[in-house]
C-alpha cells in the first residue's frame, strides 16, 4: 500500500456502538474484505483499530476502517462514501443530543421538595 495520507478519529459518533457505526459503513458504500487467513489477520491488527486512516492508490484517495474485533474485516471505500458516513454520523449526534436533551429536561421535572432547592452552585 502507498503511504499514508491522514488518520482520523471520528469523534462523530461517539455514542455510536461499533456495530452501529459499521452498519453505516455499508450503507455508506463501504465495501468490506473479510480477513479470512492468517496473513490477513495479522495484516488487520496492524491498522489502527476502529478508526479512519486515508491512502492514495492510483492517484485517488481510499479511505479505510479496520475492525479487527467485531467483524475482523477491512472496509474500504472513496471520497463520496467517507463523505455519505461522516454526514450520517452528524445526523445520529443530533438525534442522541436532542435524546439527551429530552431526558435532561424530563429530569428537571422531578419534585426535589424534601431535598429543599434550588440547587446553586
Amino acid at each position: 500500500m502507498v503511504g499514508v495520507l491522514a488518520t482520523t478519529s471520528l469523534a462523530l459518533g461517539g455514542c455510536m456502538t461499533v456495530g452501529q457505526k459499521e452498519d453505516m459503513l455499508a450503507a455508506a458504500g463501504f465495501k468490506v474484505k473479510l480477513a479470512d487467513t492468517p496473513q490477513k489477520i495479522a495484516s488487520l491488527k496492524a491498522f489502527p483499530p476502529h478508526k479512519f486512516f486515508a491512502q492514495n492508490q492510483n492517484n485517488q484517495v481510499v479511505y479505510f476502517y479496520a475492525d479487527p474485533t467485531v467483524c475482523r474485516c477491512l472496509y474500504y471505500g472513496p471520497q463520496s462514501a467517507y463523505q455519505s458516513y461522516r454526514q450520517m454520523a452528524f445526523q445520529q449526534n443530533l438525534v442522541n443530543e436532542q435524546q439527551m436533551t429530552a431526558e435532561i429536561n424530563q429530569q428537571t421535572a422531578f419534585d426535589f421538595g424534601p431535598w429543599g432547592g434550588p440547587f446553586w452552585y
